[in-house]
């Protein structure tokens, strides 16, 4: 098969068998003794005042609808030669969308080999370089997943930013696209971690500097961690350092046995994920500090937590593998299509419903982490909600 196919077709092949962000190896971590200190109902600044969109929402799903500011988008370099992603809430004024290309992210060889006119892109609502709206708000670092990028989930770091957070999102080298498919990865689960750190501290000099955007908007006393499979454990492990108040870790779990930061967390697995089964999250969940939540969707799988399902006719890199004259060599090894689409058409929810779900869930429990929630999930979820809530106090 190898002299049939150029080095670069088959690493494109074997990187769609991993899907877009396959659990990573462990990380270390020092546990900070930092207890949660957020009193749930005090709201901090940033948030919006009673009365305005979501207040008082007594659903996840309530959060699911954009909330009450228009979005702006910037990009960052951060030290060591990476780039982030900034999602804020933005002064008001028209309506904005940004695209991106996934096949921006990919290594040039790769990149000649997708000949096809299928979709790549992902267009979302957000405003390029948009002035920042009044307030300060409170920060979230989203980690992407092994062969991910840090725009892998606009669906929901956008949406973040429309509740009043500011969402910053990262490069990782030692396991994005580019480098994955490069062949040139650290496969380091450390080196994401120091990427969050370093994005947290480009953020926290932005807020004083007296020509940056965001002086005087942001909120460094509420900080939290979101991730996705290998990004979720690296969410968790960034929540040991004291400035962080709580995590999020989506289609992932701690796979080394050791017990997670003292922060309040939040899981949220897809039943139908076979690239990390819901039983890692559960794990995870069972064996970390109070309070914690589980929330397992049911029919979502690995990609419902990312964009690519709503490219290459809805079957993501490996609708554009096939669509380029690729299809032979995944004709040889079936399961290449399985790992590659998860999460990805029957039977999984479409898109639009797992994105529903995850955004609702998600921001529902960061606005309780920072204040402008009373309860992190609803008490009364009727049996045809599509999820399951699971908690521990």
């Amino acid at each position: 098969m190898s002299g049939r196919w150029s080095p670069a077709a088959a690493r494109l092949i074997a990187v769609v068998t991993v899907s877009l962000g396959a659990v990573g190896a462990s990380a270390s971590a020092v546990v900070a003794n930092r207890p949660n200190t957020t009193p749930p109902g005090s709201a901090p600044t940033g948030t919006q005042p009673a009365g305005t969109a979501g207040a008082g929402a007594t659903s996840p799903l309530d959060d699911a609808a954009p909330g009450p500011y228009r979005v702006g988008v910037r990009t960052v370099d951060v030290p060591g030669g990476r780039r982030a992603e900034i999602w804020y809430p933005a002064a008001p004024g028209p309506a904005q969308t940004e695209t991106y290309d996934v096949r921006a992210f990919l290594p040039p060889a790769i990149t000649a080999l997708l000949k096809t006119d299928l979709p790549a892109t992902v267009t979302y609502t957000a405003g390029r370089d948009a002035a920042v709206a009044d307030g300060r708000f409170p920060v979230v670092l989203f980690s992407h997943g092994f062969t991910g990028m840090r725009l892998q989930s606009t669906f929901l770091t956008a949406h973040l930013a429309s509740w009043g957070m500011i969402v910053a999102a990262p490069d990782h080298a030692s396991r994005d696209m580019f480098h994955v498919l490069a062949g040139s990865p650290t496969a380091d689960p450390e080196a994401a971690v120091e990427d969050l750190r370093a994005t947290l501290d480009v953020v926290s000099a932005a807020a004083t500097a007296p020509t940056d955007p965001l002086a005087g908007h942001v909120d460094l006393e509420h900080v939290a961690t979101l991730g996705h499979s290998a990004g979720g454990f690296t969410a968790l492990s960034m929540a040991a350092d004291p400035r962080v108040d709580g995590f999020v870790s989506l289609a992932s779990g701690r796979t080394d046995g050791q017990v997670s930061p003292p922060r309040p967390s939040l899981f949220v697995a897809g039943t139908n994920d076979r690239v990390v089964p819901a039983s890692v999250s559960e794990s995870a969940f069972e064996s970390a500090a109070s309070p914690t939540w589980l929330v397992e969707l049911t029919d979502v799988g690995h990609n419902g937590f990312d964009d690519f399902c709503t490219i290459g006719n809805g079957r993501g890199l490996i609708g554009l593998a096939e669509a380029s004259g690729l299809g032979p060599l995944l004709d040889a090894r079936p399961e290449l299509r399985t790992l590659g689409t998860d999460g990805c058409g029957p039977p999984n929810v479409a898109p639009a419903r797992s994105e529903s779900m995850i955004t609702g869930i998600v921001t529902r429990w960061l606005r309780w982490l920072f204040g402008a929630e009373t309860s992190a999930v609803p008490t009364d979820v009727p049996a045809d909600a599509g999820f399951t809530i699971q908690s521990r106090a």
